[in-house]
């Protein structure tokens, strides 16, 4: 026999008063996933490493500097938001960082160490203050931001593929655990994202690999079925559908968001 989801999940759709938490949501798929939410009604907290990035938000976004990887940062960034929302309903998280490009025997342990930090560290400070909060409530959503470069093996980029890959894993388990109270737990996983960030990641691979930059934007495309990059703003939709009650089932996938990835190493 099936569990009935509460009630509380299934209202748990981005509308106005829903709390969405957003780490590294001053720029990029953040930000988007930031307008989204807002558009729709939510309230909506997040935090950046980059305070410069923390600016033009939509009125009423609480918004605060903060590294994922520091831990009285993010301390003192979710007691506000407790202070402020008295909970969380979904939370994005979502900060990253690319890491170093080059083959293995060339990169550095602290470039590595400080990949992982950003991607997992991150996370897991974020998941462990909303997991007991939405264990509580018996309803919530954890959105954690991996990439198709956690389905896939990536050459040259083995800090950032390892991180994302430690991300799908850290969903699965956190879907297992969480299931029970209610909590759904899904991992994002764009591809090549239209943006400056991308463009920072293809000046750094074309250095890396001793090509033209032109070169490994069309390597990327080539590597699509749908010959083409997402948009962050697509990926904010897809984002704001699972905060929805129409995907109160979905939990435990790695939901590809990418016209369909055949290969990262084209």
């Amino acid at each position: 026999m099936s569990r009935s989801l509460p009630e509380t999940a299934l209202s748990a759709a981005p509308v106005a008063g829903t709390r969405v938490v957003i780490t590294g949501g001053g720029s990029g798929l953040g930000r988007a996933m930031a307008d989204a939410f807002a558009a729709a009604g939510a309230r909506i907290a997040l935090c950046d490493a980059d305070p410069e990035t923390l600016t033009g938000l939509p009125a009423g976004v609480l918004a605060r500097p903060a590294d994922v990887t520091d831990q009285e940062a993010m301390a003192a960034f979710l007691a506000e938001v407790d202070d402020a929302f008295g909970g969380v309903d979904v939370l994005c998280a979502n900060a990253g960082t690319g890491g170093p490009a080059g083959p293995i025997e060339t990169l550095d342990l602290e470039a590595w160490r400080a990949c992982l930090s950003v991607n997992l560290d991150g996370a897991f400070l974020a998941c462990h203050w909303a997991s007991a909060r939405m264990k509580a409530a018996g309803s919530g959503l954890i959105l954690i931001t991996s990439s198709t470069a956690g389905l896939y093996g990536y050459p040259g980029r083995s800090p950032y593929a390892t991180a994302k890959w430690g991300l799908i894993g850290l969903m699965k388990t956190l879907a297992m655990e969480l299931g029970p109270h209610g909590v759904r737990v899904n991992a994002l996983c764009p591809g090549a994202v239209e943006g400056p960030r991308m463009d920072r990641v293809v000046a750094m691979e074309a250095a890396a690999r001793g090509l033209p930059e032109a070169e490994i934007r069309d390597l990327y495309v080539r590597g699509v079925s749908m010959r083409s990059w997402v948009t962050a703003e697509e990926i904010a939709a897809t984002a704001l559908w699972l905060a929805s009650p129409a995907a109160a089932r979905i939990s435990g996938q790695a939901l590809a968001i990418d016209g369909h990835t055949e290969t990262l190493a084209p």
